[in-house]
């Protein structure tokens, strides 16, 4: 009897004193401290990540022809068309580029309204800086099947992301991403329009259509689940206006709801609004309705141009929030002599009144100058995406 006694005070003694330190480990509040909330707290410092977006790399026939009679070993040379903004392109951590122009290293190169560009442009727009390619537009079917699947090959030969277009559900599986300063981007590319071309009944080949939002969607959903940050291309819109059309609008908003946190279109050929959409969840998501053309050799002063946008992607670690944090857009001009000659491209920032008297785009568009273009960057884009 007296050795259960004493178990018995031994067991009220030690219930005591676990009481006294459950007790013990409440704070004031009335809440238990998350230990394990506060062990695992990031402090690493925020990083950012610098994006630069352009439109549509539209390579007429007589820019290839100016880029192969500059060349000295009989193939093509582009250097001259993007020397002046080459080093704009190369600053940025990230830069991406709307493909118009199908390369298939098998074809012969070929102007409007079926293109294909020389490798050597692709080898110039990777020199350049570029790092993300979109290769899902109205033109991704001027080479039928196999010139897609060319350029698909093409592509994966080069060390970039790329976007819009794959060989096969396997090939589809992965999905386009990078990582850069410990931010990881995922990247989705489609296109609405294809010029009424479509690849034959029962292909392997992937080309991501906007008409397919069943696809899409589950893309969307699926790169946001695996990334920082989700990118979309997106190729639509009615060529040669500055507004956005209610699909635009309606399919921005849908991408915005599945997962988008940046939306970068291109088809219109000229520059049009910039954004920013909210979505389901409440995050704010940037929307370039159109960023014009990069470089081209059309023959109206609108389409002369194009837009580029800056972003910045900041990461709070402590936070646990990666968003954007600074959107900029600014000018970009195509430019060519007299009779479509010397076609290149410059910033708008460096382009001047005398390079816009001499510009051969005076012979449609004879009010063409800086100021036109000036203007007409005002008129569509909100001062709040403007330098200065």
């Amino acid at each position: 009897m007296k050795k259960k006694s004493i178990l018995r005070v031994t067991a009220l003694i030690a219930a005591l004193l676990m009481l006294c330190a459950c007790q013990k480990a409440v704070p004031a509040g009335g809440e238990a401290e998350n230990t394990s909330e506060s062990a695992t707290a990031d402090s690493r410092e925020p990083v950012s990540v610098n994006i630069l977006a352009v439109g549509d790399n539209l390579i007429h026939g007589v820019i290839y022809n100016q880029a192969h009679a500059r060349s000295t070993t009989g193939g093509y040379d582009f250097t001259y068309a993007y020397k002046n903004i080459a080093s704009t392109v190369a600053s940025a951590d990230i830069s991406i580029i709307n493909q118009e122009t199908i390369i298939d290293p098998e074809k012969a190169p070929s102007t409007y309204p079926c293109f294909n560009s020389p490798t050597e442009l692709g080898d110039e727009m990777v020199k350049i800086g570029f790092d993300v390619f979109n290769l899902a537009n109205n033109h991704s079917l001027d080479k039928g099947e196999s010139g897609l699947r060319n350029a698909i090959k093409f592509w994966k030969s080069k060390n970039v992301v790329f976007c819009g277009a794959y060989l096969d559900e396997e090939d589809y599986k992965t999905n386009p991403t990078n990582t850069v300063k410990g931010i990881k981007f995922a990247y989705v590319g489609l296109t609405e329009p294809t010029n009424g071309l479509s690849l034959p009944e029962g292909s392997e080949t992937i080309l991501m259509l906007g008409a397919d939002e069943d696809r899409i969607e589950k893309r969307v959903k699926a790169a946001s689940e695996i990334s920082d940050m989700t990118i979309v291309n997106v190729h639509w819109g009615e060529e040669y206006t500055h507004t956005p059309t209610e699909r635009q609008r309606e399919l921005a908003q849908k991408l915005a709801d599945w997962g988008a946190d940046i939306i970068i279109g291109t088809h219109p050929h000229v520059i049009q609004p910039v954004e920013y959409v909210t979505a389901a969840d409440g995050r704010k998501v940037l929307v370039i309705y159109s960023l014009g053309n990069f470089i081209s050799a059309q023959d109206r002063g609108p389409r002369m141009l194009g837009g580029m946008m800056h972003i910045t992607v900041t990461k709070d670690y402590q936070k646990n929030t990666t968003e954007v944090t600074a959107a900029r857009f600014t000018g970009t001009v195509t430019h060519y002599d007299s009779g479509f000659s010397n076609v290149r491209v410059y910033n708008l920032a460096d382009y001047t009144d005398a390079l816009a008297s001499r510009h051969g785009v005076r012979s449609t568009t004879p009010s063409f100058s800086l100021d036109y273009l000036n203007s007409l960057l005002r008129d569509v884009v909100s001062e709040e995406f403007l330098e200065g």
